[in-house]
C-alpha cells in the first residue's frame, strides 16, 4: 500500500504539472495558479470541516503563509517555464528544489549521506547536459527565460517543502488549507489592482479543477504513505513525478530531446532520487 500511494502521488503531481504547463500555453500562468489553487481550497475546506482540523493548534499559521507567498512565485514561474520551454528539460530542473531542504539541514547541523552528495553531483551534471542545447539556442535567438524560471521554481519549491514540514508539525490539513487561501487572496488582490491577469473562461474550469484536485490528492497520498511506511522509500518514489511530465509531453506534444538532453534529464532524475533517498544524520 505504501509503494502504491507514493507512486500515485508521483503520477498525480506529474499529471497536474503537465496539465498546468499545457494550460499556461494559452492562459496567463497566474490565472492557472489562481483557479487551480481556488479549486484545491474548496476541497481542503471540506476535508478540514470533516476532520475537525479547524480546532488544531495554530503553530502552522506563519509557516503556511510563508509557504504560500513563496509558492505563488514558484508555481507561477514553473507553469510559465513549462509553457514557454521544453517540458522534458524544465520539469527535472524544477525538481531539484529537493536540494533546498538538504541545505537547510546542513545549516541546522545535519550531515548528508554519501548518496545525497553523489545525487547532488549527478543532478548538477544532468542539468548542465539537459540545458546546454537550450542555452545555445538562446544565443541564436531562442529565449533562455524558461530555464531561469525553472531555477526560480526549484528554489521556491524547496523552500515550500521546508515551510510545510514545519507547519505540518501542528496540522498538515490546516497548513495546506491556509497555503491555498493565502495564494488565492494574494493573486486575487493583485488582479483587482491590475498587477496580474487571472481571467479564465468557463470552458477552462474543468481542466483547472483537475489540476487543483491532482495537487491536493497527491499531497494526501504522500501524507498517508508517510504514516504507513519508511519515509525514505516514500520520498524516493514520490520524487519521480518529473518523469511523468516528461513522458506526457512526449506522448501529447511530441516533444523530442536530443541525445545529450535525454542523458541529462535521466541524470537529473537519478540525482533527485538519490538526494531524496539519502537520509542524513544529526
Amino acid at each position: 500500500m505504501t509503494v502504491a500511494l507514493a507512486l500515485c502521488a508521483s503520477l498525480l503531481w506529474g499529471g497536474a504539472d503537465f496539465l498546468g504547463g499545457t494550460a499556461a500555453r494559452r492562459l496567463p500562468a497566474t490565472g492557472v495558479v489562481f483557479a487551480s489553487q481556488g479549486a484545491a481550497l474548496v476541497g481542503l475546506l471540506v476535508v478540514a470541516a470533516a476532520t475537525g482540523a479547524f480546532g488544531d493548534s495554530t503553530g502552522y499559521l506563519g509557516w503556511a503563509v510563508a509557504a504560500a507567498l513563496v509558492g505563488v512565485v514558484a508555481l507561477t514561474s514553473f507553469y510559465a517555464a513549462l509553457a514557454g520551454g521544453t517540458m522534458g528539460v524544465v520539469a527535472p530542473i524544477a525538481a531539484l528544489g529537493v536540494v533546498v531542504p538538504v541545505v537547510v539541514g546542513l545549516a541546522q547541523g545535519d550531515r548528508p549521506s554519501v548518496w545525497q552528495g553523489v545525487g547532488v553531483a549527478v543532478a548538477v551534471v544532468g542539468v548542465v547536459l539537459a540545458s546546454g542545447p537550450e542555452l545555445r539556442s538562446a544565443e541564436t535567438g531562442r529565449s533562455a527565460r524558461p530555464l531561469l524560471l525553472a531555477g526560480v521554481a526549484a528554489v521556491g519549491f524547496g523552500t515550500v517543502i521546508v515551510c510545510v514540514a514545519h507547519g505540518a508539525q501542528s496540522s498538515t490539513t490546516m497548513t495546506l488549507l491556509v497555503m491555498r487561501a493565502t495564494s488565492v487572496a494574494v493573486l486575487g488582490g493583485l488582479a483587482l489592482g491590475g498587477a496580474v491577469s487571472v481571467g479564465v473562461g468557463n470552458a477552462d474550469w474543468p481542466l483547472l479543477v483537475a489540476i487543483g484536485a491532482g495537487d491536493v490528492l497527491a499531497n494526501a497520498a504522500l501524507a498517508v504513505a508517510s504514516t504507513r511506511g519508511l519515509l525514505s522509500v516514500v520520498a524516493v518514489l514520490s520524487s519521480l513525478y518529473p518523469a511523468i511530465t516528461v513522458l506526457l509531453a512526449r506522448a501529447v506534444h511530441d516533444e523530442r530531446l536530443v541525445r545529450v538532453q535525454a542523458v541529462g534529464v535521466t541524470a537529473a532524475l537519478v540525482g533527485v532520487v538519490l538526494i531524496a533517498s539519502g537520509g542524513g544524520t544529526s
